[in-house]
């Protein structure tokens, strides 16, 4: 199938965009490539004897799904300024005075 200066004139009617003249021929040979380039994949054969092509592994190894704590490399209580029963201990915001 060829695409010519009617088809696209039409299709750029229903999508209501204005074609200016002298874009036409480029418009008219880009949809040509783009209808010739689906055509070539309707000529691959698609029979269900072709394997499905996977971007990867078949099979990936799954690690065991448990929840534990990461490891740091330097504790807490080695760079906070005061470290207190697993928590730190901040001081007190100005607005925050006089409440307990």
């Amino acid at each position: 199938m060829s695409i010519g200066r009617d088809e696209v004139l039409h299709a750029a009617r229903l999508a209501a965009l204005d074609v200016q003249q002298d874009e036409l021929p480029q418009l008219v040979a880009q949809m040509g490539r783009i209808v010739e380039f689906v055509a070539q994949l309707g000529e691959v054969p698609a029979s269900e004897e072709a394997p499905p092509f996977h971007a990867g592994p078949e099979r990936v190894a799954l690690r065991p799904d448990t929840v534990e704590p990461v490891a740091l490399v330097r504790g807490p209580a080695e760079f906070a300024p005061e470290f207190r029963q697993g928590l730190f201990v901040v001081p007190r915001l100005g607005a925050m005075e006089g409440t307990e």
